[in-house]
């Protein structure tokens, strides 16, 4: 067997948590492979909503396995208020998530160390969502990070305050006050909620299961133009969101990738700072945000709403081998008189169709304009009651990227979804 990887295409909030949740059932197992907490992923059961920081997606499942891989970044504070969220009991979710050895911890001084370093860049602020995921990971690539698997070590207290004592160092050269007494209790009764699950050296569980003809489904958190390498740099995430990240975050040979699954939204959002060619600051993006109650799960901070962006998704579907796009949230673009593409900038007096290495010398996006609809596609549960403006849209999108659309969202129920 291999392994299917599915991952946002955009900065972000594309709605991979629905699509997980509801392709589910043709998995055994569900591995998340990057990000940590700052991640939100938003499933909606039978009018119930519920919102994924660390676990993942496929957890509501009775038979799977979910992974946390070990290229997440763990916060046990965040993770224990998650597990008691979801309504399900400790013994139900022991059987269906293992945690990686090797996934790194977040602690209490990551956090503080993330809210200085942001503070202190004034107005260059890269609108980080101080959860500790940047200090976390710059351990990590230091060689000085702390993993789950320490906590089972007897010399674990030591190695944590070491870790913390360099930490506080660093924090004597930022102009913050904090109390470390205040979080530090909290964080290591979360370590002894953690001790209850199993963890696990997740390159063999993967590899095992593989060989056994299981399938697997790989799970990315954020989104391509929020990767440390491809995306809009440096307003960026930590982690490698593209696919290869996939590999080094759950430890599979790339000879072992199936189907890329790439999701995106029928329009472009974005949190926080950094170039967003097709933003819209005017009542065309305000109906976008209010119509997709785009705030975010993890922050609720209000998305920058824009036009679908033909080069960033060319450039996302190129980096990650993309073979299927799952459109979500088309519903939100019902009753705009007409749906704008970008397909170039406009860049220094020339029009360009690449992602330029500095996003600021893009002047203007390039449209086409493609006719609206007005029908209520929230009912819709075949390819053809949609409407025709809504399939010349797809059409059209197609035949510019090459990569057949399968899946479209009309509403944010597992129900609310049209397969091809």
């Amino acid at each position: 067997m291999k392994m299917d990887i599915l991952l946002g295409l955009q900065w972000g909030d594309e709605g991979k948590g629905k699509i997980v949740d509801a392709l589910t059932g043709k998995y055994d197992i569900i591995a998340r492979f990057q990000g940590g907490p700052n991640a939100g992923h938003t499933l909606e059961i039978n009018g119930e909503k519920h919102v994924l920081h660390l676990i993942p997606s496929g957890i509501f499942h009775e038979g799977k396995i979910n992974i946390i891989g070990n290229g997440v970044v763990l916060d046990p504070v965040v993770f224990r208020k998650e597990v008691k969220s979801l309504g399900l009991s400790i013994d139900v979710m022991k059987k269906r998530l293992v945690i990686s050895q090797k996934t790194h911890l977040i602690l209490p001084t990551h956090r503080l160390l993330d809210a200085a370093i942001e503070s202190s860049k004034g107005s260059m602020k890269i609108g980080s969502t101080l959860r500790g995921i940047g200090p976390a990971y710059t351990d990590k690539t230091s060689r000085n990070g702390l993993r789950v698997g320490d906590i089972e070590s007897p010399d674990f207290l030591n190695k944590y305050r070491s870790h913390v004592d360099e930490h506080l160092r660093l924090l004597k050269s930022y102009d913050i006050s904090f109390n470390l007494d205040e979080y530090e209790p909290e964080w290591f009764e979360c370590i002894e909620f953690l001790k209850q699950f199993t963890f696990v050296n997740s390159e063999y569980l993967v590899s095992e299961n593989l060989t056994a003809g299981k399938s697997i489904l790989a799970e990315g958190a954020q989104g391509t133009m929020l990767d440390i390498d491809f995306g809009t740099y440096p307003f960026v995430t930590s982690s490698n969101t593209v696919a290869a990240g996939a590999c080094t975050g759950l430890g599979f040979a790339p000879g072992k990738t199936g189907e890329v699954f790439g999701i995106i939204k029928a329009y472009c959002t974005r949190v926080g700072s950094g170039p967003f060619p097709t933003e819209l600051n005017d009542e065309t993006g305000e109906k976008m945000r209010q119509n997709g109650n785009e705030f975010g799960s993890t922050t609720g901070r209000p998305r920058r709403c824009g036009w679908i962006d033909l080069p960033a998704l060319k450039y996302a579907i190129m980096v990650n081998g993309v073979t299927q796009l799952f459109m979500m949230k088309a519903d939100v673009l019902t009753g705009f008189d007409e749906i704008k593409v970008c397909t170039a900038y406009l860049c220094q007096g020339k029009t360009v169709t690449q992602l330029p290495y500095c996003m600021d010398e893009i002047e203007k996006p390039v449209y086409v304009s493609l006719p609206g609809w007005k029908k209520d596609i929230t009912a819709c549960k075949k390819w053809n009651e949609l409407p025709p403006e809504l399939t010349g849209y797809i059409s059209y999108l197609e035949k510019e990227t090459g990569v057949p659309v399968t899946i479209v969202s009309v509403g944010p129920d597992r129900t609310q979804t049209i397969y091809r």
